[in-house]
């Protein structure tokens, strides 16, 4: 199995970088892009998709770091909108796309921009809030997420920020390494994609197979399922049932981490049906 690493566009100020694994027999098929959510990198094995790795076997697999990113450029701002843009670019004359989280939010919008370049779209639980606004979770989420916006003290260091967005829900705080910490500075200063007005007409009249995986958050900690899970339990429902997507369940909280054995599955099985369509 081959693992190179790319850039979107070396010639472009701010080129994205793509890691990339596929052997002999994924060589000429589709490719997969990944995209992953906060506080990560492409191919982090905490949170990223390390675990996806066995699907190179029959699929090339683009592995982005969203800007601020991994190995990607400095950016003063991140933001799901110009993730979108990169998405397409990788998309070729047409693939697999896969987002997690705040990456989700990015491939929705990639595919509303360009669903004749998207074979499938699977969202893990994606950051979109504001598309299941009337949900009174999702309402309720939505006020606390923008006020806790509002409210981040002025100086806050990426391992103050670290260390809050864990220990704060009952989570365990990662290891400070320099390349979390370089993900954490670029989370607390990224464009909310909680907030992001993603159409769903558009991804519910697209002609390809799309997929919703979460989990269902037991053993989560009570209050990370509390503030975090149930919200986006409620926008998967809601984001499935109107783009017409499956809804696939799986035990604990980070499933494309914590299951990967099943999500993988899943993603096969899409895969080989949409090339079959």
């Amino acid at each position: 199995m081959t693992d190179t690493s790319t850039h979107l566009d070396p010639a472009a100020p701010e080129p994205v970088h793509v890691t990339r694994w596929e052997d002999g027999d994924s060589a000429g098929a589709p490719a997969a892009v990944l995209v992953h959510g906060i506080l990560t990198w492409g191919d982090d094995e905490r949170y990223g998709f390390a675990a996806q790795r066995p699907l190179a076997d029959r699929h090339r697999l683009l592995v982005m770091d969203r800007r601020g990113y991994g190995r990607s450029p400095d950016i003063a701002h991140s933001d799901w909108a110009a993730d979108a843009e990169d998405v397409i670019g990788l998309l070729g004359d047409g693939a697999h796309l896969v987002g997690h989280a705040y990456g989700g939010v990015s491939a929705m919008a990639a595919a509303v921009r360009r669903p004749d370049l998207v074979r499938s779209l699977t969202l893990v639980q994606p950051g979109a809030l504001r598309p299941a606004a009337r949900h009174p979770v999702v309402a309720e989420a939505l006020a606390r997420a923008r006020a806790a916006t509002a409210a981040l003290p002025a100086g806050l260091t990426p391992e103050e920020f670290l260390r809050a967005a864990t220990e704060s829900v009952g989570m365990a705080t990662p290891e400070p390494t320099p390349a979390r910490l370089r993900a954490a500075a670029t989370t607390m200063n990224e464009r909310p994609c909680w907030d992001a007005d993603i159409p769903l007409g558009p991804l519910a009249d697209a002609p390809f197979p799309k997929l919703m995986i979460s989990g269902d958050w037991a053993g989560a900690p009570e209050a990370y399922r509390k503030y975090a899970g149930e919200p986006l339990i409620a926008c998967a429902g809601h984001i499935a049932e109107v783009i017409g997507a499956e809804h696939l369940v799986v035990p604990g909280y980070y499933p494309h981490t914590q299951q990967p054995g099943r999500v993988n599955a899943a993603l096969r099985e899409l895969w080989d049906r949409a090339e079959r369509a």
